[in-house]
């Protein structure tokens, strides 16, 4: 796990996108053990209290679920994490596509600007 927290934002949502993203491209496949609060709380470099809302968030969210005692692991539904990872990258995309309007970019300047980044 290599976080990559931006302190601007709120963390727990970057928490839980990001291990959702790991669930969803089966870095963690299912019924597999999450690190512990507090190893994610170090890794990331943040609060354990934001780690664990995060994984309560996930849990609510259906991605993963905890054993008393043994920690918090990886459920089965790998489709549900696709979903919401894929309704994320539709909520940035266009975000992105408003600020570059409100900046004067029409659709089409953005694509060019994207093809020549991808070069």
């Amino acid at each position: 796990m290599n976080f990559n927290i931006d302190k601007s934002f709120p963390i727990c949502p970057q928490i839980c996108d990001y291990i959702s993203s790991l669930i969803a491209s089966g870095e963690f496949p299912p019924d597999s053990k999450l690190l512990s609060v507090r190893e994610v709380a170090i890794k990331a470099g943040v609060n354990p209290n934001t780690v664990q809302k995060s994984f309560e968030q996930l849990e609510q969210n259906g991605l993963i679920y905890s054993i008393r005692g043994s920690g918090w692991f990886v459920c089965n539904n790998i489709d549900l994490a696709k979903e919401q990872i894929s309704t994320l990258a539709i909520r940035k995309t266009k975000s992105y596509f408003e600020a570059m309007a409100q900046i004067g970019f029409d659709s089409e300047m953005v694509k060019n600007y994207i093809k020549e980044w991808e070069k």
